[in-house]
C-alpha cells in the first residue's frame, strides 16, 4: 500500500513577502559606498590635504573593482561572491601597481585612473551582456 503525502500550505507560505526596512537599508548602504568611493577618487586626484583622503581612496581602490567583479559573478552564492570579488579586487590593484612599476610610470593619479578604467570596463561588459541577452530573448519570443 502506498501513502500519498499531501503538503498543506500554511498561511506563512501564502503571504506575499513585504519589502521591509532591510531592503531600504541595503540601498542606503550601497549609495553611501558609492559616495565614499567617488569622494575618495576625487580627493586623491585633486591632491587634497584632507585627512580622509587616504582612507577614502583606499576604499575606492578596493570597492570599485570588487563591485564590478561581483556583478559578473551574480550566479554564485553570496559568501563565495564576496570572497571572489574581494580577491579579484586585490588582483586588479596588484596588477595595476606591478604594471605601472614595470614600465617606470608609477603615479597615484595614474593608479586611480587605471583602476577606475578597468572597473568600468568590467562593469560595461556586464551591461553589454545583459543587453545582448535581452535582445536575444526578444527575438526568440
Amino acid at each position: 500500500m502506498q501513502t500519498l503525502g499531501i503538503k498543506r500550505t500554511s498561511t506563512a507560505d501564502t503571504e506575499q513577502a513585504r519589502p521591509g526596512p532591510g531592503r531600504d537599508l541595503a540601498a542606503l548602504f550601497a549609495g553611501a559606498a558609492v559616495t565614499i568611493g567617488a569622494v575618495g577618487a576625487v580627493l586623491a586626484l585633486t591632491d587634497s590635504g584632507s585627512p580622509l583622503r587616504g582612507a577614502f581612496a583606499l576604499f575606492f581602490l578596493f570597492s570599485a573593482p570588487a563591485s564590478a567583479i561581483a556583478a559578473v559573478l551574480r550566479g554564485l552564492d553570496p559568501y563565495g561572491r564576496v570572497l571572489a570579488s574581494v580577491a579579484g579586487a586585490v588582483v586588479v590593484d596588484m596588477l595595476v601597481a606591478q604594471g605601472m612599476l614595470a614600465v617606470h610610470r608609477w603615479s597615484i593619479n595614474g593608479g586611480i585612473i587605471a583602476v577606475a578604467v578597468i572597473s568600468g570596463l568590467i562593469a560595461l561588459s556586464v551591461l553589454m551582456q545583459r543587453m545582448h541577452s535581452r535582445t536575444t530573448a526578444d527575438k526568440v519570443v
